[in-house]
This record gives C-alpha cells, structure tokens and sequence, in this order.
C-alpha cells in the first residue's frame, strides 16, 4: 500500500472520531445559546486543563515553534517557550479560580466581554462593543493561522497545491465547529491535547536515537554559530529568503548575533499574553466548580512543559538531521512533518501528524467560537436587538462563524505565511488588549469603567503601532509588541482610574463578595 495513502487512512480514522464528538454533543449544543457558547458552565478538572492548552497551543506548537528552533537555534525559540510555561502557571494559579467565581457574580456571564461589561454594570455598553470588535479583529488573524498550517501539512504530505488544502481543512472546521459548539470543542480538545503532546514526546524521542544520543546532539548543535547558545543566535545565510548550501552540501550560517537582555526579556513577555486570552480565560469560565481548579492547574503546566521542551527540541534535532531539506524561514516549519516522515511507517506517521491537525482544529473551532460569541450574544442581543430569543442567537453565532472563516481563509491565502509571525501579532493582541484589564478587574478595587476603557483602546492600538511603524526602526525598538503595549495599557488604566470617580457602591460590594467567596471557594 502507497505511503500516502496510509497516511490519508491514519488521518480519516483520526478526522471520523472528531466528527463522531460533534454529531454527540449536537443535540445538547442546539438546546440554548448558553449550551453552544460555553458548555453550561459543565467541564470537569481533566477537560478543563486539556482543552485550555490544546486551544491555546494550536498548529504553532508543531510547527511554528520547531521551525524557528531549526531556522536560527535554541535562544529565539526556548526564551519564548520559558515565557510561555512561566505565563501558564501565573494565570492558572492567579486568575483562574477568581475569574470562575467573579463571572458567577457578574450577571452570569459567559463571554469576556459580557463579564468585563457586567463588572461595571454599564448601561451604554462601550466596553462589550470595543471587546468584541478587538476579539473579532485578532481572532480573524489567529484562525487564519490555522489554516495556514493545515494548508502546509496537507501540501506537504500530499504535494497537492497548498491553497486547496487549506480551504479543505477550514471547511472541515468550520462544519465540526457549526455542528457541535463549545461541548463539542472542549471534549476534542480532550483527545487532541493526548494526541499533540504524544506526537510531540515520540518524535522527540525517535530523534534522539537517530542523531546518537542527547550528548551527540548537543556536540553537533554547537558546531553551528550561535545555534546552541542561550545568548546568541544563529544566522542562516540567505539570498532573496533562501538559505544557500556550500560546496559540502551544508547550510551556510554566518557569524553569530548576540542576544541580549532586552531581547530575552521581550521574548519572556510572550508569557504576559495568558492574562489575555479569550479562549483560555473562556475554559475558566465554563469549569463545573471553583475547587477544581488546582488539578486543572497541575495537568495543565505538566503537558504544557512537556510538550514545550518536545517542540524546541525537534527543531533542534530536525537542522542536525535534515540540515538542507528546508532553506526557508516558511518552509522551516514543515520540519515536524519531514521528521515524522521519515521516522515512522506510514500509517503510524499518519497518527502522528494527526497531532498537527488536532493542534489546528482544537485552536481554530476555539476562536471561531469565540468570535461568533462576541458578534452574537455582545453586539446582536447585548446592543442592536436585545430581545433577540435565544434561537435568533444562536442563528446568528452560527452564521458570524461562517463569515469570520470565509474571511480567515482570505488571509490565508498567501502561502508564504510564516506561522511564528502571523500568531505572535494576534497574541499580542489580545494579550495587550485584555491581559491589564483583566487583572485590574478582578484585584483592583479602584478600577474605574473609563480606565478599563481606556487601557483597552490603548493597548489593543499600539500593537498596531509599534508592531508596523516603531520596531521597524531598530535597535532598542525592536522588541516583541506585547511589552510595550501591556505596560501603556497598564499605565493609561492607573492614571485614567485615578483622573475619574470611584465606582458605585454596589461595584464595590460585588468586588469584596468575590474576594469572600474566593477564600471559601
């Protein structure tokens, strides 16, 4: 039997179990709006944990964050993922519990901007409209980074051209998405989250053994400039993009770059980016009990530590191993795919790539979700029709999710799309639009709605503005967005907090109950 066609075996088997979980929890999602969107507030410690990483992971832990690793070595890629570890447990053992009581008391909400609306109990809803254009915005951008990698790996494996690949794998989301909702994404998200760190740990290891140990790894990675070090990287040299091979048949590097304390701590801030997501601070949200919220917590850093450390160590392994097979930035991605390929008899392969189209699926159905919740429950009921019935809601989350994935594949389509690039814009995003005012929501007191506001307009701005017209300019400016943008955020909700009047007694009174509740919780 043809590799391909084993491998297309391993991933019908893989894609039929996804389907099944959508058609199970149709029902259920189909009886109220409240069921589609978040699940009825009914996920267990296990789910929980699983379906937050695998959302939030997505396609750019298999193959973006091993691309960068084997394009320019372990100090871009492991300062991120040391970022990103540390930013998990901050936000599990910070917000977590405390945002699961506090949307209880906030009206019951069950998105983020009906609890950032409902913690001021606004009646002109500025804050709801703004949070859901920005999730709309950036939630745009991330599925679209879904799609980018789906069309990559199915390109790749199948050498069929990349845009209809692409345009499959987001028909296929979007139709499992529509059918099932927020139970049938959670529970995947499950099984997906078992797959990715599984086929994350079995390439890792078969790597490993064919390079010759941990030790010969090591010995060879240095022999590269700045590709083995902490505080250098590698610099791959390339004409028109493309990396050249010398006469030996080896990739080229030239001189290694320093990388230094303001680099790492701009890559670290990727960790801040936790305090902002929707579709992790949505997982908190939907947990059956507050007091479960510690399990989920352990689960959670131990499959996101392991499957971090898995991840940069293909990379690693991938240039050792394949040092000419990929000679560009976007190519450098596909080294999962390659080393899957050549590790393993088809079908097994199959299974194993399975895992990249888990990580995509589980974060793409997250964000289209999530962007159908804010156009539908925030703007159509919460502002231009708010007797809408819960049937017209759902009408009209299903059809938003639609739109937002009609509009994800235009951006998609440009195959040149370097994963890494396309996710750390829209993290930093959100991170920078929701993260400050999140945390000062849930413990600060003297949080007023206009700091709220305008740490959101400010944050969410200068991603924009330092990502396109400030970094461009170098040297100290050239540092990851989301830092600069968190910190101003934070800064214009302090003085803005601090320039208008306090909140009104019963703000108050429900910020204290919540401080109550948590320690009983």
């Amino acid at each position: 039997m043809e590799a391909s066609v084993q491998i297309s075996i391993a991933m019908t088997l893989y894609i039929a179990m996804v389907i099944g979980i959508g058609i199970f929890y149709a029902r259920r999602a189909s009886e109220s709006s409240d069921n589609f969107l978040i699940g009825g507030r009914s996920l267990g410690p296990w789910v929980t944990a699983m379906a937050a990483e695998a959302s939030d992971m997505s396609g750019w832990l298999l193959m973006g964050l091993p691309g960068v690793a084997y394009w320019c070595g372990l100090s871009d890629a492991v300062w991120t993922a040391i970022g990103l570890a540390i930013g998990t447990y901050l936000n599990w053992f910070f917000v977590a519990k405390r945002l699961r009581i506090y949307s209880h008391v906030a009206g019951d909400a069950i998105t983020i901007p009906d609890f950032l609306s409902n913690r001021f109990k606004e009646d002109k809803k500025i804050i709801l409209t703004i949070s859901a254009v920005f999730i709309l915005v950036f939630f745009t951008v991330y599925a679209a980074s879904c799609f980018v990698t789906v069309g990559k790996l199915f390109s790749t494996l199948f050498e069929v051209k990349y845009v209809y690949m692409m345009i499959a794998g987001a028909i296929f989301v979007v139709i499992y998405t529509f059918i099932g909702g927020f139970l049938a994404e959670s529970a995947s998200d499950f099984m997906q989250g078992i797959i990715m760190v599984f086929a994350l740990t079995a390439v890792l290891l078969f790597g490993i053994f064919q390079v010759g140990g941990i030790k010969e790894l090591i010995a060879n990675a240095k022999t590269i400039p700045g590709f083995f070090d902490f505080f250098g990287i590698a610099q791959p040299q390339v004409v028109d993009g493309v990396q050249q091979v010398g006469e030996n048949g080896q990739a080229l590097f030239g001189e290694a770059s320093s990388y230094g304390l303001l680099t790492i701590i701009s890559t670290l801030s990727w960790g801040l980016g936790y305090f902002g997501m929707p579709h992790v601070l949505l997982k908190f949200m939907a947990i059956n009990k507050p007091s479960e919220i510690t399990v989920s917590r352990r689960i959670a850093v131990v499959w996101v530590i392991i499957s971090l450390t898995a991840a940069v160590g293909i990379g690693i392994i991938g240039r050792i191993l394949f040092p000419t097979e990929l000679l560009t930035q976007s190519d450098a991605e596909s080294i999962f795919v390659i080393m899957s390929m050549n590790f393993f008899v088809p079908f097994i392969a199959g299974i194993i790539m399975a895992g990249i189209l888990a990580a995509t699926i589980s974060s793409s159905d997250s964000y289209l979700l999530i962007a159908a919740s804010a156009l539908s429950k925030n703007i159509y009921q919460g502002i231009l029709k708010k007797e809408a019935t819960d049937k017209q809601v759902l009408m009209v989350s299903r059809l938003t999710l639609v739109i937002v994935a009609l509009i994800a594949v235009i951006i998609a389509l440009n195959e040149n799309s370097v994963i890494f690039t396309v996710v750390s814009f829209a993290w930093a995003g959100f991170g920078a639009t929701f993260g400050p005012v999140m945390l000062f929501s849930l413990f600060w007191k003297r949080l007023t709605r206009e700091g709220a506001i305008a740490g959101m307009i400010t944050g969410g701005c200068m991603v924009f503005i330092w990502n396109l017209l400030i970094r461009p300019l170098g040297g100290i400016f050239n540092i990851y967005e989301l830092l600069p943008a968190f910190v101003l955020s934070c800064i214009a909700i302090v003085v803005t907090s601090y320039l208008t009047t306090e909140e009104s007694k019963e703000v108050q009174e429900d910020f204290d109950l919540v401080g109550k509740m948590e320690v009983s919780a």
